[in-house]
């Protein structure tokens, strides 16, 4: 855990965020600045500073987080309707919070 990150700290429950779903290696939960009607963060537990910082042994938590997006598109109903991931990387790139996360976005009604 990193000290001064804000998802490290919500991702071991010191700042009182409702999750989603939890299991020992990620978090789910619902984006302060929603940029759609189902705007949520899939975040690993372990810190790793951005997609540029991913190694070999980071494909399973990888893999992890796009199933666990997958599945919560089903649980929010957005699975047939259709939906976006998305990584931001490094600030040219949009990221803001340096600590990977993933961002499942949907619910447009079109």
């Amino acid at each position: 855990m990193e000290k001064d990150c804000l998802f490290c700290k919500i991702s071991h429950g010191q700042m009182g965020t409702d999750f989603l779903l939890e299991n020992d290696n990620l978090v789910v939960f619902r984006d302060i600045n929603p940029h759609a009607p189902v705007h949520l963060l899939i975040v690993p537990k372990r810190h790793i500073r951005s997609i540029n910082d991913l190694t070999e042994s980071d494909n399973q938590i990888l893999a992890e987080m796009i199933m666990t997006a997958r599945q919560m598109a089903q649980k929010e109903k957005i699975n047939a309707s259709g939906y976006k991931l998305l990584f931001n990387v490094e600030k040219g790139g949009g990221q803001v919070i340096f600590h990977l996360h993933l961002h499942l976005i949907g619910g447009w009604n079109k």
